[in-house]
């Protein structure tokens, strides 16, 4: 699991969180802007989940930072990250709006989860009816 940053203060309360409960992070500088926190694979369902609970609170605090800071708010989009059938992975990018909705909607799992079918999809498409049984 990969969780970007653009705040350093927020990344580090983040890993504190993770470390707290036991769960091992690293940090890399993102290519772009920011850092990423990776977290081991494999987590229960129950820690993903507070961690994930624990990272939106920190999401809603670092728009915030963002939304005070001069030209900071001026492109948005969300990444989403996926494996192609070949094993090539992709970002899937989404933009601000789209994004937004979708995370007051959905956990960052669903809309993993939601993306990679639609890509699966779009690898492996099923012509036909929509009642066809694939």
């Amino acid at each position: 699991m990969e969780y970007t940053f653009f705040n350093d203060e927020l990344r580090e309360r983040f890993m504190q969180i993770a470390a707290g409960m036991g769960v091992a992070s690293q940090v890399r500088e993102d290519k772009m802007e920011g850092s990423i926190v990776e977290l081991s694979d494999g987590l229960p369902d129950e820690q993903l989940s507070s961690l994930e609970t624990e990272y939106e609170a920190l999401m809603d605090e670092q728009m915030l930072l963002a939304e005070s800071e001069e030209g900071w708010v001026t492109h948005q989009v969300m990444g989403v990250k996926v494996t192609l059938a070949d094993g090539q992975p992709c970002d899937i990018r989404l933009q601000g709006e789209m994004a937004r909705r979708l995370a007051e909607h959905f956990s960052p799992q669903e809309i993993y989860e939601l993306v990679h079918a639609i890509a699966q999809s779009i690898e492996n498409p099923t012509h036909g009816p929509l009642c066809r049984k694939s």
